[in-house]
């Protein structure tokens, strides 16, 4: 089978790893389909404390989905099927509760930079080339991935993006808020999980409290769960870790937190 989608794991940093690197690590309707199950892998995993999703070899992070595939799994009799497949994967990674990074070197295009959008921080190599090419190929976009796109760089930054239909660098990125930092290519797999094992020492109940409250809000007002979000502050407060920090401030240590 051609491509995959892997899972990796480095002490508390948990991988999802993109392979298909003869094709750019373009996704096959098969990957699209493994990239629900490596998250919930890693979220199932009480040692891992940080997601990064990162594409294999080093010509790309994702250079979108396998357009061979297209005839045939998204024609207007199968597209709403590959697009369930599609929004099972960005469910994933946007309703992870522990913290998710995308590493972006080379290609992030098309359905890898919604990939990226999904994710909770994005940092790139100076290499990356990033942009949505659907007004090429006569794609119908989906008002889901317009919401996360304008959600990050805003809707005037989106219709630019999705209109042009131009590869941006990674410093227009930057500068369009499309990813939070720029690192040189040899110094980015260091920098990134230096930031991953830097938030793997903090409270993991702070993470999930954070990402609750930002998954409601990120949600038309109607369907926000205001208690959901509550219960997870309340349980930072009613933690053992809560009194470790407090301990460990106090006693000028480094906290140990477990996630109790």
């Amino acid at each position: 089978m051609a491509g995959q989608v892997r899972v990796e794991k480095q002490g508390p940093l948990g991988f999802v790893v993109f392979d298909n690197p003869a094709r750019h690590n373009a996704l096959t309707i098969e990957m699209w389909r493994q990239i629900p199950r490596a998250v919930q892998a890693l979220e199932a995993d009480d040692e891992v404390r940080v997601i990064v999703l990162r594409g294999a070899g080093d010509a790309a992070f994702v250079a979108g989905a396998d357009i061979s595939e297209f005839e045939e799994a998204r024609n207007p009799d199968n597209r709403e099927r590959y697009e369930q497949e599609n929004g099972a994967a960005y469910a994933a990674i946007r309703d992870a509760l522990k913290p998710t990074l995308a590493m972006i070197h080379g290609f992030c295009i098309g359905g890898g930079l919604a990939i990226a959008l999904h994710a909770d921080v994005r940092y790139a190599a100076e290499d990356a080339r990033l942009g949505i090419p659907a007004a090429r190929l006569g794609l119908g976009y989906s008002p889901e991935g317009v919401r996360a796109l304008s959600q990050v760089v805003g809707f005037s930054r989106a219709k630019e993006l999705i209109f042009t239909a131009k590869r941006f660098d990674a410093r227009e990125a930057l500068q369009m808020g499309l990813v939070n930092a720029v690192f040189d290519k040899h110094e980015l797999e260091r920098q990134v999980e230096g930031i991953a094992r830097g938030i793997a020492h903090n409270a993991p109940l702070t993470l999930r409290a954070v990402k609750c409250a930002v998954l409601e809000l990120q949600k038309p007002e109607r369907e926000r769960d205001a208690a959901r979000a509550e219960a997870a502050v309340k349980a930072c407060f009613e933690s053992e870790d809560y009194r470790e920090g407090v301990r460990a401030f106090m006693e000028k240590r480094a906290p140990q937190f477990r996630g109790i």
